[in-house]
């Protein structure tokens, strides 16, 4: 199979070759295709739950005050340095 590609997208996969551990521009576009592939099916799996999740976020949205930026990236913050606590198998 050929692909043409945009000269943006060849000039990052040009990047990523030079800094990264991909032998190959096939390589990295397995990988990227692979992990995309994933996501895909995972939403795809999930897409009820997502949906759910969000129509819940507008609602709380609509009915109440919204949390600024900097209340989001301290609570973010907070949530990823609690997280490996959380999740370690002993």
């Amino acid at each position: 199979m050929d692909i043409r590609l945009k000269p943006e997208v060849e000039a990052m996969i040009r990047e990523d070759l030079a800094r990264g551990p991909y032998k190959s521009a096939e390589e990295l576009v397995e990988q990227a295709v692979s992990q995309l592939h994933e996501c895909e099916d995972w939403l795809a799996q999930h897409r009820e739950e997502v949906a759910q999740k969000i129509e819940e976020g507008w609602q709380s949205a609509k009915q109440g005050p919204l949390m600024d930026a900097e209340e989001v990236e301290s609570a973010m913050e907070a949530h990823m340095k609690a997280w490996p606590n959380t999740n370690r198998k002993e």
